[in-house]
């Protein structure tokens, strides 16, 4: 059963958003494997709170992420 788990910074994603992940990455599924995936594929989007996640041994917060590389 294909699955997908996508995380992403609580609160930066709408419901019409987060249908689209769901909607294309099954059909990327059905793409690759056939019809047969599409009753069987699992999409998953997670929120991860502010400064729950971070990189190379940093926390991240949304205020880090909205910064431009020149900043």
């Amino acid at each position: 059963m294909p699955f997908a788990n996508f995380k992403v910074p609580a609160g930066t994603l709408d419901e019409k958003q987060k249908e689209e992940i769901v909607t294309r990455t099954t059909e990327l599924y059905v793409e690759i494997y056939g019809e047969r995936a599409r009753a069987n594929t699992i999409v998953l989007v997670e929120e991860v709170t502010d400064g729950g996640w971070g990189i190379g041994g940093n926390v991240l917060t949304l205020a880090m992420l909205a910064q431009s590389p020149e900043d």
